[in-house]
């Protein structure tokens, strides 16, 4: 039990540290783990430019020993010329291990022939699938005599939108990066079956 709780302590010290609406980004989160202990975590918070203005979000993926929570919140600024405050969503998605189809970890390692073993990556894209959202491309499918008029149907592809956190020791810090690592690890055990 100390484990978690100095785990859960952890979480709630990075996700102060953003400073990005704590107290909303841990209440959505509470909600989502319904009372399960963390056994491992991600903080990323991140700011996005859209034309002129500047819009910060935050993703928390937290690991129990049942389910991954994906906790989301992003800020709206203000409509302009409103007199209405600027106002948040909060969204959490709580998925069962064993849904968890794929996890891949791709890290971006400056001058690798100085590679040596353990030594941090300069980037990780973290991106996991569970096949919860599916996209479908369809568009009329054609023939190969350019003068047919028939209608042939459509043809298309599916595909798995997955879910992609991407962290930088230039842009998050070599902490962050290090804990998408630490994180990634204990999702693929415990997706694999085994214990963290």
């Amino acid at each position: 039990m100390p484990d978690t709780l100095a785990t859960e302590d952890r979480l709630r010290a990075e996700i102060h540290r953003t400073g990005y609406y704590p107290d909303l980004v841990l209440d959505s989160l509470r909600t989502a783990l319904g009372g399960e202990a963390i056994r491992s975590f991600l903080v990323h918070h991140e700011a996005t430019f859209d034309r002129d203005e500047l819009r910060r979000h935050i993703t928390v993926l937290a690991l129990t020993h049942s389910r991954l929570i994906v906790a989301h919140v992003d800020e709206h600024p203000p409509e302009e010329n409103s007199s209405e405050p600027a106002h948040a969503s909060s969204s959490t998605e709580a998925v069962r291990i064993d849904q968890i189809g794929s996890v891949v970890v791709t890290r971006v390692i400056a001058d690798p022939a100085a590679y040596l073993p353990d030594m941090q990556p300069a980037e990780v894209v973290l991106t996991l699938g569970w096949g919860a959202v599916n996209r479908i491309d369809l568009e009329p499918a054609r023939c190969a005599d350019p003068n047919c008029d028939a209608d042939h149907g459509y043809s298309g592809t599916s595909a798995n939108d997955d879910f992609t956190v991407r962290v930088s020791v230039a842009a998050d810090g070599a902490p962050v990066v290090a804990q998408a690592l630490d994180f990634a690890a204990a999702l693929s055990q415990a997706s694999a079956g085994g214990h963290a």
